[in-house]
């Protein structure tokens, strides 16, 4: 009998008495594979990063240990089997965690402590940028140039929320992380985030992906808010061939130019760039494949997994997360915002009229922006075509974020 009531003590049905909140996430961890399997919200992502937060918020799971990366650093020593000591505890800011520590008290790594680490180097989301950047078409972004100016203006929404975020009192860092999901782009809102503000960076990932799932939702009343029935129904002119030689230049020169411009988004443009590089110049077909679909599914895993590990209930439920949510979506909705007013402006000295429309689509949820920007138009003129044209400003959104992400690590990290 004692045996089998030792037993009972050691299962994480008896441990949940001791933090009640863990049943809270279990069920925000189900909600969300219910998102991911039923409604199909960003399945690929958003099913390893719920089932990463089922999985650390198990009691006694032991799979993930937030002491080895508490304060934005990863603590070698104690993956090595080093003892806590007194010092340690007492020099940690992070009190919340603080108060889970024993002096003496050694940690056995788990798996995700282990999966996290490609979070925590930044080595899982450069390397998505280069299976993005393999499925990635640039042509019509140089068959029209100015949209990269659509999708240069859908980050100033960025930039806004980061001063909203400050005056709520988040430290600058912590600002730049959540003004980050404005970009609409999880891999550059992830890597961000472990740079800046790694103890936000469960509920930034879910926030980023959700919105990014919520495209079609957010974006339209936004859309026909700001455009006339007149500027929806606009038609663009033909885009240009682009020729193989254009293709080809261009991620290397975008890659010198910008990487000499912001270093500090050398790593996410160098990756993107890397990626396309291999698409357009013809002679990698197979490590193009590989990085498009055996590479980036299995750093897809690896990133979701770990990321939901970090959302346990001790950092995921309080009021910090609920403003993350509120601010990310504002981000958002501005992005799309300056989208469109910018290309309203540009028509006032252009010739060559561009639909607001495509201007929403400067975020860089690709495809998806560019798709929201197509139904719209085509619901006031069905001959509308306009998914190749918001293809410009969607892929130049991409450049864009990584930018924006680089500058704030520049400036903040």
């Amino acid at each position: 009998m004692d045996a089998i009531l030792d037993f009972l003590k050691t299962t994480g049905f008896a441990m949940i008495a001791d933090n009640w909140k863990v049943i809270i996430m279990l069920a925000i961890s189900c909600l969300l594979l219910y998102l991911a399997i039923v409604k199909k919200m960003e399945p690929l992502l958003l099913l390893p990063i719920a089932f990463g937060m089922l999985l650390t918020n198990i009691p006694g799971s032991e799979m993930f240990h937030e002491v080895l990366f508490v304060d934005g650093h990863i603590h070698w020593d104690l993956f090595g089997g080093a003892a806590i000591t007194q010092e340690f505890i007492d020099s940690i800011e992070n009190t919340v965690v603080a108060s889970t520590l024993t002096a003496g008290e050694t940690i056995s790594v788990g798996l995700l402590d282990v999966l996290y680490l490609g979070v925590k180097l930044g080595i899982y989301p450069c390397l998505i940028f280069i299976g993005v950047g393999a499925q990635t078409d640039f042509g019509p972004l140089i068959a029209n140039p100015k949209t990269l100016l659509l999708g240069a203006a859908a980050q100033v929404g960025i930039f806004i929320t980061y001063l909203g975020a400050t005056l709520m009192g988040f430290t600058s860092q912590e600002a730049g992380a959540i003004a980050i999901i404005g970009g609409a782009d999880g891999p550059t809102a992830i890597y961000t985030t472990q740079i800046l503000a790694s103890n936000l960076l469960g509920p930034i990932a879910i926030a980023a992906y959700s919105y990014m799932a919520l495209v079609p939702v957010i974006q339209p009343p936004i859309m026909r808010a700001l455009t006339t029935k007149e500027e929806r129904r606009i038609v663009m002119k033909e885009l240009r061939p682009v020729s193989k030689t254009e293709r080809i230049l261009f991620p290397i020169v975008v890659t010198i130019f910008v990487a000499l411009l912001v270093p500090s988004a050398a790593p996410l443009i160098g990756c993107l760039m890397l990626g396309n590089l291999m698409r357009e110049c013809g002679v990698t077909e197979r490590l193009s494949k590989t990085v498009q679909n055996e590479l980036m599914n299995i750093c897809v895993v690896f990133l979701g997994v770990s990321v939901g590990a970090t959302a346990t209930a001790n950092t995921f439920l309080n009021l910090k997360t609920l403003e993350i949510l509120v601010l990310g979506i504002v981000a958002f909705s501005l992005g799309t915002a300056c989208g469109i007013l910018l290309a309203k402006l540009m028509n006032v000295f252009s010739k060559n009229k561009i639909n607001p429309l495509i201007g929403a689509a400067g975020v860089s949820a690709v495809p998806m922006a560019a798709r929201v920007a197509q139904k719209e138009g085509q619901k006031e003129d069905p001959s509308n075509f306009l998914l190749m044209h918001a293809m410009g400003p969607n892929v130049s959104g991409v450049i864009g974020s990584a930018i924006a992400a680089g500058v704030l690590i520049s400036l903040l990290g």
